[in-house]
This record gives structure tokens, C-alpha cells and sequence, in this order.
């Protein structure tokens, strides 16, 4: 096995920065070495220097560390107690059972948030949904994949209970590799918005049982959108 070299990542434009979170740099790292991941650059078997990396970011080794074990909780690679991290793939039925728990805990918070969202938070969460409908007829791929775990927050928010909120963030950043990697496969932004729509209508009336069916089959579908793409990186 041997440490792969990639080039450093472009730089984003004022554009494309607009209206993003700002993020450490541990979770740039993480957001970097997953997308190189799931794109395919770095294979399974490809050993992962800390001082290597911490060189090409220009950044010490305490970041690095912090998002290797992030990466080591989504599965990407495989860390081993002073033998470095490898990359790895996590098997078939691991990826399945973090998704099916997933879309339970999404379907959860948009059921509640369907009973609890105050009349300000529909009306935020009913403008969010159009302005993403513009950046996907934009085809803003980057900007629609910020603005959609924006989205998927406001309605873990919605469902005003905080434990299922902290459990479910949880979740979701062990499988935002694999949920970002999602958008890539052809025609994904336009049936992501379709999907979206679903879930606001059903919160939006107040439908309860609708929101929470709704933002499930979303999650299995972004599985499904995952598993297509990575098919064929």
C-alpha cells in the first residue's frame, strides 16, 4: 500500500462561498479527503499519512487526526492503533443499516416538526425550499448541496426535542460523505427537489403521518442515489 498524492483542492469563488457556514478546519479536511473518497481519487488500500496530509493543507497534525476519525466513524477508512489509517469502503450492510436508521430519525423529526413548527419556521423553511428550487434550475450543484443540510436542519429544529435532534445531527455527519456524494448521480438535484417538496407539503398542512412517510422514502431514495453513483466512480 502506498500514500497517494492528490492536488490541493481549488479554491472556492466569492460566489460560491456566499451564505456557507463557516467550517474548522477539521471539517474542511473531513469535507476534502471524503469527496476525494467517494470520488474514487483515493482508493481502498491507500494509506493516509498524518504528516503527509498536514503538509498539503499546510495545517499541523491535530486537525488531521480529528478528521480521520471522522472519517473513521462514517467507515471511509480504517484506522488501526500505530499503524496509521487505510481506505476502506464500509460493507454493503453497514451503509444500509445507517441509512434505514437514518431515514427513521429523519422521518421522526418531520413528523414532529409537521405538529411543532412555529408559524415563523414554516414560512423559513417555505422560503428555503424556493430559493433551492432556484439553484436547481441554476444546476448550482455546491450551493444546493449547503442549502440542503440547511434544509434537513431546520426540520430537526421544527421537531423542538432535543435529544432527537442531537442523535439525529449525529447520524447524519457519519453519512454525509455518502449523502453528498449522492448529488453527483445525473438528474439529482431536480428529483431531490421533487422529494423536498413532498415533506414541506405534508409539514406545511400540518400532516403529520404524510411528512414522516415522505421524509423516509427521501432518505432510502438518497441511499438508492448513492449506491447508483458509486457504481459507477
Amino acid at each position: 500500500m502506498s500514500v497517494v498524492s492528490v492536488p490541493p483542492p481549488a479554491e472556492s469563488t466569492p460566489a460560491a462561498q456566499a451564505g456557507r457556514p463557516r467550517v474548522t478546519r477539521a471539517e474542511g479536511l473531513r469535507i476534502q479527503l471524503a469527496d476525494e473518497i467517494t470520488r474514487g481519487l483515493l482508493l481502498p488500500g491507500t494509506t493516509l499519512d498524518e504528516t503527509a496530509l498536514a503538509t498539503r493543507f499546510g495545517v499541523s497534525r491535530t486537525p488531521v487526526r480529528e478528521a480521520l476519525r471522522e472519517l473513521a466513524a462514517s467507515g471511509l477508512i480504517d484506522a488501526r492503533p500505530h499503524r496509521g489509517a487505510v481506505v476502506a469502503r464500509p460493507s454493503v450492510e453497514r451503509l444500509q443499516n445507517m441509512f434505514d436508521v437514518m431515514a427513521e430519525l429523519e422521518g421522526l423529526c418531520a413528523g414532529l416538526s409537521a405538529l411543532q413548527m412555529t408559524p415563523p419556521e414554516r414560512r423559513q423553511l417555505e422560503q428555503l425550499h424556493a430559493e433551492m428550487s432556484a439553484l436547481m434550475r441554476q444546476g448550482d450543484f455546491n450551493a444546493y448541496r449547503e442549502a440542503n443540510e440547511q434544509f434537513h436542519t431546520s426540520i430537526y429544529d421544527g421537531s423542538h426535542n432535543g435529544y432527537l435532534i442531537e442523535i439525529t445531527l449525529g447520524t447524519r455527519r457519519r453519512l454525509s460523505p455518502f449523502r453528498r456524494a449522492q448529488f453527483r448521480a445525473l438528474g439529482r438535484l431536480a428529483l431531490s427537489h421533487t422529494e423536498h417538496d413532498r415533506v414541506v407539503t405534508a409539514i406545511l398542512r400540518g400532516d403529520r403521518d404524510s411528512a414522516n412517510a415522505a421524509m423516509r422514502s427521501h432518505i432510502a431514495i438518497v441511499h438508492d442515489a448513492y449506491e447508483q453513483y458509486a457504481q459507477n466512480v
